[in-house]
């Protein structure tokens, strides 16, 4: 199964009692539909918690508002909270992940413009000495 959407908030990485780290973190799935017979577009948006194992060195990258890719399986919680209600949730166990496109996240400053300074003609005259 894949996923594509903007990660909610920074990832984090957790240690279990037996010392194997895994990245948390959330996805916002922004999707957009038409009810029969209507033209007013709904928009809806799903939030999915996601764990990865595999390199814990990865949460460096998953900043809010990046767009990742994610490939992986649903696994089921359930478990019975201090009031005695049965609690349930869903987790997106993640195999792999492909960054898209990175949040500047408000702090990051943009790269600098750098101006060209060759002139249109020598632009033309390396142009005429292309073999194709």
């Amino acid at each position: 199964m894949e996923i594509i959407g903007r990660v909610t908030a920074d990832a984090t990485v957790s240690e279990t009692k037996a010392g194997k780290k895994v990245v948390n973190f959330s996805i916002a799935i922004y999707d957009t539909y038409k009810t029969k017979g209507s033209t007013e577009v709904q928009k809806i948006v799903t939030y999915v918690n996601c764990s990865y194992w595999i390199n814990p060195g990865v949460a460096a990258y998953l900043t809010k508002g990046t767009l990742v890719e994610c490939s992986g399986r649903v696994g089921a919680n359930a478990w019975t909270n201090k009031e005695g209600e049965v609690k349930a949730s869903l987790t997106f166990h993640v195999n792999s992940i492909k960054l898209h496109g990175r949040s500047t996240g408000g702090n990051a400053t943009p790269a600098p413009v750098v101006p060209m300074d060759t002139a249109p003609a020598a632009l033309s005259a390396v142009a005429d000495d292309l073999p194709f």
